[in-house]
């Protein structure tokens, strides 16, 4: 039973993220449960730990922050009413209340760490079904990196510096280039000081000496168990424990000196979290 409770709320807030945009009430979020709406509120309070209207409301900020951070051309005022408010004052509390930060001091400086805080609600975990493994030969991949030490709270401060240099250099486009991410541990148990994140883009011809610290590098060639995640980042870790708990231990494959890596095939700012799209290598001997 509490297991089928899992898989509702689950649905719930999959439905939320895929219609971020539709009015979302509690008669139809609790149909979507298939749920008496008298008790589908505590129920979601009890497994989520916030109330639906608060997810919904996160949901849509959330949202929000990366079209402020990443997409300055973007009006407050459109943000504003994409995220269902029916004005930029009400918006503006709304997203101070939450975050400390106006949108506009967002806009200009966001305080990432603060925002990752008020995110640590997590949708209790059910087991991952099979996922379609395929073996890839990975040609070799030129790139342009930013190397992120540190607190994984402050991933986006380097990924906006990243995407400033793109924007400047015009040496990776993100529009006709390929977008990579290198994990070289999971920063939940790796301590702030030894985690590290590289950003990189795919480029054709090597990059010279720059105020952001973008170094040439290279993503090798070699054989790689591949897998496609579907949605958030914030998941990602499932689909990659996934290849090292249940794939590899039942495949005879060996990993090889290289950590997994994630290649982009959307970002963040261009679409909506549930329509993200990212494709996970694991490097094999």
């Amino acid at each position: 039973m509490k297991n089928t409770h899992l898989q509702r709320i689950h649905h719930v807030c999959d439905y939320i993220n895929h219609h971020i945009d539709e009015p979302l009430t509690l008669d139809s979020l609790s149909a979507v449960a298939c749920c008496s709406k008298f008790h589908f509120h505590r129920l979601f309070i009890s497994i989520m730990g916030v109330s639906v209207t608060k997810y919904t409301q996160f949901a849509r900020l959330k949202r929000a922050s990366y079209r402020l951070a990443f997409e300055h051309h973007k009006r407050i005022i459109d943000i504003a009413l994409e995220a269902s408010f029916e004005s930029p004052e009400a918006f503006s509390r709304a997203f101070k209340r939450v975050f400390a930060q106006s949108p506009t001091q967002f806009r200009s400086t966001p305080n990432w760490p603060h925002w990752h805080a008020q995110f640590d609600f997590k949708i209790p975990e059910l087991k991952v079904s099979n996922m379609k493994v395929e073996i890839v030969h990975f040609a070799p991949q030129a790139v342009a990196l930013l190397t992120h030490n540190g607190s994984a709270t402050k991933l986006m401060e380097t990924a906006a510096q990243f995407i400033k240099w793109r924007k400047e250099s015009g040496l990776s486009p993100v529009k006709t280039s390929d977008t990579y991410g290198i994990p070289y541990s999971d920063p939940a148990v790796t301590d702030d000081n030894d985690f590290r994140f590289d950003f990189a883009g795919s480029v054709k011809q090597p990059i010279s000496d720059n105020q952001y610290g973008v170094k040439n590098g290279e993503i090798p060639a070699g054989r790689c168990a591949l897998v496609r995640h579907f949605g958030s980042h914030d998941t990602i870790s499932d689909t990659v424990y996934y290849l090292y708990r249940q794939w590899l231990p039942n495949s005879a494959e060996e990993v090889r000196d290289f950590p997994c890596f994630f290649h982009y095939l959307n970002l963040i700012h261009e679409v909506d979290e549930c329509d993200l799209i990212t494709d996970i290598y694991l490097p094999l001997k």
